[in-house]
């Protein structure tokens, strides 16, 4: 029986590296359509709360998570032999950026090290992982091709970015539109029947290289948008103006422009990073992609624009950071979420804690959380506990916190998201 119509009867077995907020899922909606999936994943933690029908993903219920390992159409392993049995794999293992700020894609190398050795005629890899343009075919195809496979023939080989938005009630892994590109069109074709039979909409593409650059092209126009108009806030506050009215009347217009809003930093593994991939790649090939350095220059800075914005708040009020009690509320990177990677609140914390202040936190999200191999939990806000701080800074609105109360019980808040929409003399806004 050839692929399609082992696909097509869910007679596929399908296997997903790397079990985070990509792979999680979309090993879910595989197992729930059908298929037996088999979850890899280097994280003993994880295999064992999977094993254990146990989520650590916000979007993805305990029970329906055990249904399906108890059902066995979910096998959690550590290892990639299980994948010598399977019909098609996709990688969604995290890309990060160095130190150096380029990116370091070693968990995709080692991922397809694991599955060369792995691999057999018919099997269909397909790459998710954010990265620059060329990786599938400078990266994977060579490794692959070194067994004397054929690719289009013998083994099938594509990529599709993944469009998770983590806690978005609306968008999710089967109804957010999939874009598919392959190496050869029989890699883009077998690609896209896979995934056609788990996402409402399938859109393919050219080739390996424009659907990276989709995912690319998604995310920097976020980070620009982003940089822009939080150096709008940034000239706002210098002329006197409150940027949150300037964006929500201009909102007002019904064509040609699109509100985005200021913040204290830019959070989460996609909108901070993803840019990069294609700055330093632009720089292999000697162009400057100005618009990206200038955003995540504007982005980065951001923090420290808070932490001087809570300076001059707490001299107004006739106090010094150093030796004040500030609490921050909310550590994840964007609202309604746990997630807290590459949050600006943690930026925001060290700063804080460097100029001498006495800084704890409260997320209902997050109840606890690392800076500098010193760990930091939760605060409850229980009747009276805002009134012990100097100044509370709003970096994370989480929907279930009620920031009226906050704005009545605190001595002095600084609003970096507009959560506090009613005027009060003892609330600063970003």
């Amino acid at each position: 029986m050839g692929l399609s119509e082992k696909i097509l009867d869910r007679s596929a077995k399908v296997g997903v590296v790397g079990l985070g907020y990509v792979g999680l899922p979309l090993a879910m909606e595989f197992g729930r359509a059908g298929y037996t999936v088999y979850g890899i994943d280097v994280d003993d933690g994880r295999i064992a709360k999977i094993r254990a029908g146990r989520s650590y993903i916000q979007d993805v219920p305990d029970t329906a998570l055990s249904q399906l390992v108890s059902s066995g159409k979910l096998i959690p392993s550590l290892v990639y032999r299980v994948l010598k049995g399977i019909d098609a794999v996709s990688i969604c293992v995290p890309t990060p950026l160095r130190k150096t700020r380029d990116p370091d894609i070693q968990y995709i190398v080692d991922a397809t090290a694991k599955i060369r050795e792995c691999l057999h005629e018919g099997m269909l890899i397909t790459l998710e992982s954010t990265t620059y343009p060329g990786t599938t075919d400078e990266i994977l195809l060579p490794e692959f091709r070194n067994d004397g496979f054929e690719v289009g023939r013998d083994f099938y080989l594509a990529f599709s970015p993944e469009r998770i938005d983590p806690g978005n009630p609306q968008w999710n892994t089967r109804n957010t539109p999939k874009i598919i590109g392959g190496v050869t069109p029989e890699c883009t074709r077998l690609s896209k029947l896979l995934y056609e039979q788990v996402v409402e909409r399938v859109i393919p593409v050219s080739s390996t290289k424009s659907a990276e650059m989709v995912k690319l092209l998604e995310n920097t126009f976020r980070a620009v948008n982003i940089g822009l108009v939080n150096e709008i806030a940034i000239m706002c506050d210098k002329l006197g103006i409150e940027v949150w009215e300037v964006i929500d009347a201009a909102a007002t217009k019904p064509f040609g422009f699109m509100p985005f809003y200021p913040g204290p930093g830019l959070g989460g593994h996609c909108i901070p990073i993803d840019p990069l991939y294609l700055s330093w790649k632009l720089k292999l090939l000697n162009y400057n992609a100005r618009f990206i350095e200038l955003a995540s220059e504007v982005n980065t800075h951001m923090p420290e624009y808070v932490t001087t914005k809570i300076a001059r708040a707490l001299n107004m009020k006739k106090k010094a950071v150093n030796g004040s009690r500030i609490l921050v509320l909310g550590v994840a990177y964007t609202k309604n979420i746990s997630d807290i990677r590459e949050s600006p609140a943690l930026d925001i914390i060290r700063l804080l804690q460097h100029d001498g202040a006495e800084v704890s936190y409260s997320d209902p999200f997050a109840s606890e959380l690392r800076i500098d191999n010193v760990v930091l939990r939760s605060e409850e806000l229980t009747p009276g506990v805002l009134r012990g701080y100097d100044c509370v800074v709003v970096v994370t609105d989480h929907n279930a916190v009620d920031y009226d109360r906050i704005a009545q019980e605190s001595a002095l808040v600084v609003d970096c998201r507009n959560a506090i929409r009613k005027g009060a003399t003892n609330v600063v806004k970003l």
